[in-house]
């Protein structure tokens, strides 16, 4: 684990944001609740929600607020004339994005599955010059699901077949997951062991996926 003294801090003017993140359509929701600076921007924020969550970072994402969508824009942007644009997300911070507590906004991973998360501004706290910038996990329950199974409803279907061993489809699903999969899994001091590797106040592409294939034990 990295020592608490190699962590940057939080500029000391930035608030202390508390955000509870639901995966929208899982039954019993997949949940998750999380402190990070308030000036982190939204680039960093998807970093440490595929951390928090369980993702891979295989897949396009978007946060929605407003009627706008931020990305990546270096790899979803606008196609077409007429196309909504598209906002660097990079460009905004948590604060200037969901300046009040209770304020609600969506995140979208992979757009195929659609997975939905609402996210709620459930606590905004006064900064504290002595706080490291780092996000944590404070609470959460549930695996995140197994990437590209269809979304919530062909989550549910695998979750069923699982279940039961006599299903006809139970040994071909059980080798497409290569794993053993508990839905109840939830391991919080796992996930901010990885949370603390995310490199702040930005973390490229790379660094990301060499956290997320660590953490999913496998090598580059």
């Amino acid at each position: 684990m990295i020592a608490r003294a190699e962590f940057i801090k939080a500029r000391p003017d930035a608030s202390i944001y508390h955000l509870e993140v639901v995966l929208i359509g899982t039954e019993p929701p997949v949940w998750r609740r999380l402190q990070v600076p308030g000036d982190t921007n939204l680039g960093w924020l998807h970093a440490a929600l595929q951390v928090a969550m369980g993702w891979t970072n295989s897949h396009l994402h978007q946060f929605k607020a407003g009627g706008a969508s931020y990305s990546d824009t270096r790899h979803h942007f606008a196609e077409f004339e007429g196309d909504p644009e598209i906002l660097e997300e990079r460009k905004f911070t948590l604060q200037q994005f969901a300046p009040r507590e209770q304020d609600r906004f969506g995140y979208e991973y992979d757009f195929g599955d659609s997975w939905d998360h609402e996210i709620t501004v459930t606590k905004i706290l006064p900064p504290d010059p002595g706080a490291d910038a780092i996000a944590l996990c404070l609470e959460g329950a549930r695996a995140c699901p197994p990437e590209d199974c269809g979304g919530v409803w062909g989550y549910a279907e695998l979750l069923k077949i699982l279940k039961n061993r006599k299903h006809p489809e139970h040994r071909t699903m059980m080798e497409w997951l290569g794993r053993p999969f508990d839905a109840e899994a939830f391991d919080l001091a796992k996930v901010n062991l990885w949370l603390r590797k995310l490199k702040w106040p930005r973390v490229t592409e790379a660094q990301l996926r060499k956290v997320l294939m660590t953490r999913d034990g496998h090598k580059e």
